[in-house]
């Protein structure tokens, strides 16, 4: 039997949370890799404004609780702020782009900062470059189903940017503000979104979300080595 993998995930809010607790931690379960996920806000503080000493602070605390477990982020590229190289990253256009450079550069910070924790093997950054209802249009037909909408309305969407994660992020143009314009605001972030993230499925987001991908295929990866 493969080793147990165990792995905190710092999440920005409570939509974030439930999705990797509802939707993501029963695939990765599958696999013998068990992640819990820990909201990095204060409490009472909602989403965004993302600081880096404060993100920074958890990854230290955790990482040195145990030296077993792995670390990873869900943390959203629009609410950060003081971010090494943020200004560097918004200069870029696509999103593989902005992520490299962001994740690089705390990926840097946290291995000069505790390289005795092995930390350049136990964290694995994730910066979603937009939000997570980015992921909600993985599938037309079903997110196009719950917002009561024609389906063409959403396959336009995708068709003008390309892909899901590079629906651009303006405040008029974000997806979440896609999805409140195309339901008339009936759309609920946490409750609405995560029914339809249950029925789009990983497998669909994975195929639809290159970067998602490379999220998960890094944390897969981890079920193939040995804790040091």
């Amino acid at each position: 039997m493969s080793e147990i993998i165990q792995i905190t995930a710092i999440v920005e809010g409570a939509t974030e949370r439930n999705f990797i607790t509802e939707v993501l931690q029963p695939y990765l379960n599958k696999k013998n890799i068990f992640i819990t996920p820990i909201m990095a806000s204060k409490a009472g503080q909602k989403g965004g404004d993302i600081k880096f000493t404060r993100i920074k602070q958890d990854i230290q605390n955790h990482l040195k609780q145990r030296k077993d477990t792995y670390i990873t982020l869900m943390i959203d590229f629009y609410g950060l702020t003081d971010w090494k190289n943020l200004d560097e990253a918004k200069q870029k256009n696509s999103p593989s782009e902005k992520a490299n450079i962001i994740n690089k550069a705390i990926q840097d910070e946290i291995e000069e900062l505790l390289p005795e924790y092995n930390s350049k093997k136990r964290f694995i950054p994730y910066v979603n470059i937009h939000e997570f209802e980015a992921l909600l249009f993985s599938d037309p037909e079903i997110l196009s189903k719950h917002l009561q909408v024609d389906k063409k309305q959403i396959e336009q969407i995708i068709k003008e940017c390309g892909e899901p994660e590079k629906i651009n992020d303006s405040r008029e143009t974000a997806p979440s503000k896609r999805l409140d314009s195309l339901s008339n605001n009936r759309f609920k972030k946490i409750a609405t979104g995560l029914e339809i993230a249950k029925e789009i499925g990983i497998l669909k987001m994975r195929t639809a979300c290159p970067l998602f991908d490379i999220w998960l295929n890094n944390i897969e990866k981890l079920a193939q080595r040995e804790y040091i």
